[in-house]
């Protein structure tokens, strides 16, 4: 191909638009199709499917974060222990933890968090956790934020791995 050629090649891509020339779906994907799957649920555990289930409402003005619309599954959890399987995104320096973010579905970058807040948990342990790069489970007492000023739905205390 000339040089020619490929200077009309893309001169008729941008000619169309750069919205048409880009656009690969039409709408956003769920995570139910995406390329990711969330992590197993551990036997007696919670699945990542009835977290997600939680929807989103406006916050009380513009500058705010969603609030959490939870589902009567997912308030039968609340203050309860439970046990969820997922991926480690350390939020300390170090091999052990003891504050992180337990993810649903394995991080795919490293520089920022693309779930939804539905797709995640704050974890916060009394014991250090080793870091995993694979398939972690937590168990702990999950807590509802209804109105986090930090925009987090989810947030497990005093938790531990097994």
């Amino acid at each position: 191909m000339t040089l020619r050629t490929l200077a009309l090649a893309a001169a008729l891509v941008l000619a169309a638009g750069p919205a048409d020339a880009f656009r690969v779906q039409q709408r956003p994907l769920a995570p139910s199709e995406s390329v990711w799957k969330p992590a197993d649920t551990p036997p007696g555990g919670v699945a990542w499917s009835v977290l997600e289930s939680t929807g989103e409402k406006p916050g009380p003005d513009a500058r705010s974060f969603t609030r959490p619309a939870f589902p009567a599954a997912v308030q039968a959890l609340g203050g309860r222990t439970v046990k969820v399987a997922g991926y480690m995104l350390p939020l300390q320096p170090g091999e052990r933890q003891t504050h992180f973010i337990l993810l649903a579905y394995p991080p795919d970058c490293p520089f920022h968090l693309n779930p939804g807040p539905q797709q995640y948990i704050e974890v916060k342990t009394s014991k250090p956790v080793a870091f995993d790069y694979g398939v972690t489970v937590i168990e702990g007492r999950l807590q509802l934020l209804p109105a986090d000023p930090s925009g987090v739905f989810y947030r497990m205390e005093n938790a531990r791995a097994l």
